[in-house]
């Protein structure tokens, strides 16, 4: 891979390219600033030979603004987003059932 990262705006366009590489697995990531009740995100990856999709998602009010992934809120009010609700939603898009989704994380 030459290091190459395109960001993908539209989720449809993101689906269509995980249609079209025909995926196996895809990479995802959770993102949260500090405190968390003011920014939750979501990074969607897509690695494929020399290029590296990236897809994401911000909140907005209780949702992601694009897939409409529900967010949450804990006792103290910090946002979340649920890992299976994550891989719910994309199995589904998909049509998918058997398509591993992986959590990457990184400090």
């Amino acid at each position: 891979m030459n290091g190459r990262v395109i960001r993908v705006d539209l989720w449809e366009e993101f689906k269509n390219l995980l249609i079209k590489y025909d995926v196996k697995e895809l990479v995802y990531r959770i993102e949260m600033s500090v405190p968390a009740k003011y920014l939750t995100s979501l990074r969607l990856i897509l690695p494929t030979s020399g290029v590296q999709y990236v897809f994401i998602d911000t909140a907005s009010g209780d949702k992601l603004r694009k897939t409409g992934i529900a967010i949450h809120r804990d006792k103290l009010g910090n946002m979340y987003i649920r890992d299976e609700d994550v891989i719910n939603f994309i199995r589904s898009e998909l049509n998918k059932k058997d398509l591993k989704i992986r959590s990457y994380w990184s400090m």
